[in-house]
């Protein structure tokens, strides 16, 4: 009587393999979402800073003072005008709060520089944006991105006088 030993199951290196491969596959998968996570957070911040630029011109005009907006290193903040003073204080009104961008944010603001600007020459907070009481804005175009990746684009434009327009990446013009 002769016996075969067949064995089943599987041998170490078959098992470490198997290992490996999964755990390459993990690894790019979270690669993969991590940079979607960005992105997905990207586009969160700029919806809210284009939805608060709408609301400061729609405030401007109906409270009849001019609100400003004033980037800073890690975020923005608005600005209201003080008529009697003749100087920017901080805007009060919690919906208006300074706010925090992630370090991985990049803004490039390119703002319409020889218009005039309100506040003396002391001024010590001058917005670069102004929402002013007639509707108009200080021309300007805000471009958002993940660090340098500048495939995945966000810009808030305006030319002064037409409402604010939020061009998604891919997008050349029209409003969203």
């Amino acid at each position: 009587m002769i016996r075969c030993s067949l064995s089943r199951g599987f041998t170490l290196i078959e098992i470490l393999v198997v290992l490996v491969v999964v755990g390459l596959l993990a690894a790019l998968a979270v690669t993969n979402m991590g940079g979607a996570s960005q992105q997905r957070e990207l586009e969160s911040r700029v919806r809210e800073l284009y939805l608060l630029m709408q609301t400061a011109s729609e405030q401007a005009i109906l409270n009849n003072q001019e609100l400003g907006l004033v980037f800073t290193d890690d975020g923005y903040q608005f600005v209201v005008f003080d008529d009697e003073s003749g100087e920017w204080t901080d805007q009060g009104a919690r919906l208006f709060r300074p706010r925090v961008l992630p370090e991985w944010v990049t803004i490039t603001p390119l703002i319409e520089s020889e218009l005039p600007k309100l506040g003396g020459e002391g001024t010590t907070q001058r917005p670069d944006l102004v929402f002013f009481s007639s509707g108009e804005t200080t021309p300007f175009e805000l471009e958002f991105t993940v660090g340098s990746d500048s495939d995945y684009l966000h810009r808030i434009v305006s030319d002064g006088v037409s409402p604010l327009e939020w061009q998604h990446p891919g997008e050349q013009g029209g409003e969203s």
